[in-house]
């Protein structure tokens, strides 16, 4: 079950190896009172410009770490990080974060004043930051809340928004924490689709953390397992269901579909039983 990164499985076009991420012998560890707890253990991954990539594994295993890492907004203990040949070591525009509640937002700003501050603090030309906060707003729907507050919003709207703003930002690689984990069944249904049709509209690189294993399945074109704490890759698979063009319903009646999901959900069961 264990695979190396398909590049068969990106969209026509976004194959660009100044934007691969590499992550090489990391470890990460948090110190406490009682001792340093090891979150990450020797961790090898590629991430291919242009893939979705999903992350899965039992709660604890260093998901949301490994996210931060890539993201820059925490350094590994050991090991490197990289986009391109550039090392990882703080924030950058060239990554968008969505967190999983949107607490991130700036109430006293309208959706578009969102969208637009990042553009605003690289002091992006005020026309330029209006058309592009403008068409990030049609791209998830939003165009008709641009001067709505955000407490104004939906829990699913107010996660539209946190997307549009990270993609305002024309960043290479978009990361995503449980961003759906808190909406009903029909609204993360919904983004589901919308976040599918971004990723193959842009051909950005996307990862993807989740606790949902229909969910990955769903939506990514290569999907990694990880282990219990301290986390490491146990399966690395590519999947195509993603870029098939059928609704989700129409792929959960499918028996490859189906299969697949019992083959992760059992390689999470099998590592959580070591």
């Amino acid at each position: 079950m264990t695979s190396s990164a398909n590049v068969g499985s990106v969209p026509i076009g976004a194959r660009n190896a100044d934007r691969d991420l590499h992550v090489r012998a990391v470890e990460h560890e948090y110190p406490t009172p009682n001792g340093a707890v090891k979150a990450l253990a020797r961790l090898d991954l590629h991430i291919v410009a242009g893939e979705f990539l999903c992350i899965v594994g039992p709660s604890g295993c260093g998901k949301s770490t490994l996210l931060e890492l890539l993201a820059g907004l925490r350094q590994p203990t050991t090991g490197t990080v990289t986009l391109g040949d550039r090392t990882i070591i703080g924030p950058s525009r060239r990554r968008g974060v969505v967190f999983q509640q949107s607490s991130s937002l700036y109430p006293w700003l309208t959706v578009r004043g969102n969208i637009e501050l990042g553009m605003k603090l690289q002091r992006v030309p005020r026309a330029e930051r209006r058309t592009r906060a403008d068409e990030e707003l049609q791209r998830v729907g939003l165009t008709e809340f641009a001067d709505h507050r955000v407490y104004e919003l939906s829990g699913g709207m107010q996660q539209r928004c946190q997307i549009a703003r990270a993609l305002a930002a024309d960043p290479d690689v978009l990361l995503l924490d449980e961003p759906f984990g808190a909406l009903d069944a029909l609204t993360r249904e919904s983004l589901q689709g919308e976040l599918r049709q971004i990723w193959q509209s842009t051909a950005r690189t996307i990862i993807f953390v989740t606790h949902s294993i229909e969910e990955a399945a769903l939506l990514a074109s290569r999907v990694v397992v990880m282990s219990p704490r301290p986390g490491s890759v146990v399966v690395d698979r590519p999947l195509g269901f993603s870029q098939s063009g059928r609704t989700n319903i129409d792929l959960r009646a499918d028996a490859d579909f189906v299969e697949t999901c019992h083959d992760l959900r059992a390689a999470i069961t099998s590592t959580e039983e070591r």
